[in-house]
């Protein structure tokens, strides 16, 4: 089992023959990791972290959240495929609700805080941090950020909300390995990964940190928080 694209992607250099079963990949397709979702042949096969759709989820959580917000930054991987699929989906929602995108590309810390710093000096921001390996290296400094220049944020994975991010919403990581698990039972039993689809997320999971929320003078509509799987108190 492997988790991540690269890491696929070095086993595939080893081996097209030996099962592999992934999961936390993203678009393996457009990556080269499979012929399609649905029979993605070779020796090769798992589990998506998220669909690209999940990022309009994202905007429309930041609007109920801070309905005033005019002006959303994106921070994004720009190295990879998956940064341009997120904001890709976010601009095609974003036309109805009346807000300026701004991508934030997320390389080194001194990128970050230079670009967020200069996007928190004019009114009405907010931001939307979508996934990526740089996003994870660098969430403290994100959420540390964000709660600076008082930004109300949107984070995709709910290791963020729990570390101060005022609301996430992503895909439930351990039920992935879980079904990833299931994969690897069947393949044991003489399944071909060729013939087993690569499947989405099944479970999803909103934990909103009300604390970071009252800190921001953020009132979270109780219709929101009896939707929240998780209210950090």
């Amino acid at each position: 089992m492997a988790c991540t694209n690269s890491a696929v992607a070095l086993l595939q250099q080893v081996t097209r023959t030996v099962p592999i079963v992934f999961t936390i990949t993203v678009d393996p397709v457009g990556a080269g990791l499979v012929a399609s979702l649905a029979r993605p042949g070779g020796n090769t096969t798992g589990f998506l972290l998220y669909e690209y759709s999940i990022s309009g989820k994202w905007l429309e959580l930041l609007k109920q959240i801070a309905p005033g917000v005019t002006r959303v930054a994106v921070l994004r991987d720009p190295a990879s495929a998956a940064g341009i699929g997120q904001f890709a989906a976010i601009q095609a929602v974003a036309p109805p609700f009346g807000v300026e995108l701004s991508p934030v590309d997320v390389r080194d810390r001194g990128e970050i805080e230079q670009a967020l710093t200069a996007f928190a000096g004019e009114p009405n921001g907010g931001l939307i941090v979508t996934g990526s390996p740089s996003q994870a290296v660098h969430r403290k400094l994100i959420v540390t950020l964000a709660a600076g220049h008082r930004l109300p944020a949107v984070y995709p994975f709910r290791y963020m909300a729990t570390e101060g991010g005022l609301i996430a919403y992503g895909p439930e990581i351990i039920d992935q390995f879980r079904r990833a698990a299931s994969y690897v039972d069947r393949v044991l039993k003489g399944a071909k990964p060729a013939d087993l689809p690569v499947q989405p997320p099944t479970k999803y999971e909103l934990v909103i940190n009300l604390k970071t929320a009252n800190a921001l003078g953020i009132d979270i509509s109780p219709t929101l928080l009896a939707r929240a799987d998780e209210v950090i108190e």
